[in-house]
């Protein structure tokens, strides 16, 4: 019975990565993704940083909700 679990585990560990790297495949078509007020970004001449702080905010309200949609039984 362990191995059983231990194999349902790592086909939705497959199936997680596989719809994380779809996303990312397809996250420069996004409008404003990574550029929306707030987002932290310094240009200086040898020197950039770029830190999507409401980017991430969002993106974690989102995975929050889903997550306890899904989660709920």
């Amino acid at each position: 019975m362990e191995l059983h679990s231990i194999g349902k585990f790592l086909i939705l560990c497959g199936v997680v990565l596989a719809v994380i790297g779809g996303v990312l495949l397809f996250a420069h078509k996004i409008p404003c993704l990574g550029r929306l007020p707030g987002d932290i970004h310094i240009k200086r001449e040898s020197f950039s940083f770029y830190f999507p702080v409401v980017t991430c905010i969002i993106i974690s309200i989102i995975l929050t909700v889903i997550l306890n949609l899904l989660g709920r039984k």
